[in-house]
C-alpha cells in the first residue's frame, strides 16, 4: 500500500469532511508520457489530449485490456487500496496551554499532530502567532507546504478509471462534492439547487445556485480551479473514487 499527497481547496475539504453526502470522487487531468512507439506514429508535436488518446489506443492494440488496466498501470495517484493524504491550507503547530506547560520538557516533534494545527477550510481567521524572531504575524501556510504529519484527512482509493471530463454523469457530479440546496415548492414537492462556484453571493445577488443542474455546478467548480476555458478543452481525466479512513 502506497500513500501519496493530493491537494484540495477549502470547498473540497469541507465537502470531503461532510457527514451527509460527502465527496467521494476527484477528477485530475491525465498527463501521460509518450511511449517510443507513439513518437514514431505521431512525432514530437503533442497536445495533452492526444497523448492520452493515443496512449489508451496503444493499450488496446497491445493487449492491455483497454482503459481500466491502463489506468491501474499509469495513474500517478495510485491504485485500488492505495491511500491519499490531503494537503490543505493550514497553520501550526500553534502554542496552546498544553504546549506552554510542556515546552521545556517535550520535543517539538511531540506537537507534530493535527490537533495542534488550524485549517483555513474551517472558516476561522488566519491565526496569530509569534515567530522565532519575536514577530507577531497572522497568516496561513499554503497547502503545497503541508507535511504528512499535519494532514487530518486520509483517503483510500476504491476505483480508478479514465474518461473525458464532459462525460461526467449527474450522479458523479454530485459525488464530486458539489454543494446542494433543497427548497420546498409547495405541498410535498421540493426543488434542488446546486452551487455556482463561478460567482460570489454578492455577484449573484445572494443566490449563487443553478436550478437542478448538477453538471453545470460541477463545470463551474472545475473552471474555478482549472481556469475559464478548461471545461471546453474536455481533457481526459483520471476518475479516482475513494472512501475516508482514519489518519
Amino acid at each position: 500500500m502506497t500513500k501519496r499527497p493530493v491537494l484540495m481547496n477549502g470547498a473540497m475539504v469541507r465537502a470531503t469532511l461532510r457527514e451527509v453526502d460527502p465527496k467521494t470522487q476527484t477528477r485530475r487531468v491525465v498527463k501521460m508520457k509518450q511511449s517510443d512507439w507513439c513518437k514514431e506514429i505521431k512525432g514530437d508535436c503533442w497536445h495533452p489530449n492526444e497523448i492520452a488518446e493515443w496512449r489508451l489506443q496503444e493499450g488496446r492494440w497491445f493487449g492491455l485490456a483497454g482503459w481500466y488496466t491502463l489506468a491501474f498501470a499509469d495513474c500517478p495517484y495510485g491504485q485500488i487500496g492505495d491511500r491519499l493524504w490531503v494537503r490543505e491550507t493550514w497553520q501550526g503547530p500553534l502554542m496552546d496551554a498544553e504546549m506552554m506547560e510542556n515546552e521545556y520538557r517535550a520535543s517539538p516533534d511531540d506537537f507534530h499532530n493535527p490537533k495542534y494545527c488550524e485549517y483555513a477550510a474551517d472558516g476561522g481567521p488566519a491565526p496569530e502567532f509569534i515567530t522565532l524572531d519575536d514577530e507577531l504575524v497572522q497568516r496561513w501556510k499554503p497547502s503545497i507546504h503541508m507535511p504528512r504529519w499535519a494532514s487530518r484527512i486520509l483517503l483510500e482509493i476504491v476505483s480508478v478509471r479514465v474518461e473525458r471530463l464532459q462525460d461526467i454523469s449527474e450522479d458523479d457530479a454530485e459525488a464530486e462534492g458539489i454543494e446542494g440546496l433543497s427548497q420546498p415548492t409547495g405541498g410535498d414537492d421540493y426543488q434542488d439547487y446546486w452551487r455556482n462556484y463561478g460567482v460570489t453571493e454578492k455577484q449573484a445577488d445572494g443566490w449563487p445556485w443553478f436550478t437542478g443542474d448538477r453538471i453545470a455546478s460541477y463545470k463551474s467548480l472545475w473552471e474555478s480551479i482549472n481556469g475559464p476555458d478548461s471545461w471546453d478543452a474536455n481533457p481526459w481525466v483520471w476518475v479516482i473514487e475513494f472512501k475516508m479512513v482514519k489518519p
